[in-house]
């Protein structure tokens, strides 16, 4: 089973520049959640499933408490929290950072992870 979190807007202080390191910053995320278990494809119950809106709040409140440089970390930073969940089997975020550079629309990185 995979569930998909698309274009979370969050706003963290990113970046390598001394503007960024005093002006929080949009950046998107996508999340995608990967698990074998499909218990709850049968019984349609929350406790048998990944709680997208739990891995979600604890996205949001501990990206936009912190502070990154770089877009890797932020995105390894995400992957750890969502890996935690004893039911993800491995999950790949895309971090999208817009107006990164000028004349593009974004810059973004995709890294993902398996459970060890």
């Amino acid at each position: 089973m995979i569930i998909k979190i698309k274009n979370l807007r969050l706003r963290t202080i990113i970046g390598l520049q001394d503007w960024e390191r005093h002006k929080r910053q949009d950046v998107l995320v996508y999340l995608e959640i990967e698990s074998d278990d499909e218990t709850a494809v049968v019984s349609d119950d929350i406790n048998d499933s990944i709680d997208y809106k739990e891995i979600k709040h604890r996205i949001v409140d501990e990206v936009e408490s912190t502070e990154f440089f770089l877009i890797e970390r932020l995105a390894g930073f995400i992957l750890e929290k969502v890996l935690a969940h004893p039911k993800v089997k491995r999950a790949t975020v895309e971090i999208d950072k817009p107006h990164a550079l000028r004349f593009a629309d974004s810059v973004s990185v995709t890294l993902s992870r398996e459970r060890k």
